[in-house]
């Protein structure tokens, strides 16, 4: 398997990972994923001149992974990973965080954060062995299109020590 950063012949496929994901409720994208939508902004944050970036997982031909990184404060990437499930437990995902988490050093960012459902361990365990902490839960914070509300965890790690 093979990371780098996404090109614009990544794209379509990088976005239309959402649209599986998303069935499995794993993820804050709910279905019918508008794929087309989610490719422009994949393109914008490629094309973009900030800190932000997208990261694809590939096997062989296929894209299977892809991170994304949105500076939404300065100096702090927001983070969103997604793995086809056939790519999981491989590695991938600790090596698209790992990218991440470089690029985030290199371009001089202090911190990066995610959220994660709390019922979704496997990734709780990922970010939590890459240094990630719990810094807090958005409690029933997002409603689904079936009325329910869902919350998240707060996870983050600094990138340096600027304390």
């Amino acid at each position: 398997m093979e990371i780098r950063a996404a090109t614009e012949d990544d794209v379509e496929a990088a976005a239309a990972i959402a649209a599986v994901v998303a069935e499995e409720g794993t993820i804050g994208a709910q279905p019918p994923v508008d794929v087309a939508a989610r490719a422009a902004g994949l393109r914008t944050l490629i094309d973009g001149d900030g800190r932000g970036g997208v990261w694809v997982l590939r096997d062989g031909e296929r894209v299977v992974g892809v991170t994304t990184a949105l500076e939404r404060i300065s100096g702090v990437l927001s983070i969103g990973m997604m793995l086809l499930p056939d790519a999981r437990g491989r590695g991938g995902g600790r090596g698209l965080l790992d990218a991440v988490l470089e690029h985030a050093r290199t371009t001089g960012a202090h911190k990066v954060d995610l959220e994660v459902w709390p019922d979704n361990g496997r990734a709780i365990a990922l970010y939590a062995g890459a240094g990630f902490t719990v810094e807090g839960l958005r409690d029933r914070h997002y409603r689904r299109h079936d009325g329910s509300l869902r919350s998240s965890l707060i996870m983050a790690r600094r990138v340096v020590d600027s304390s």
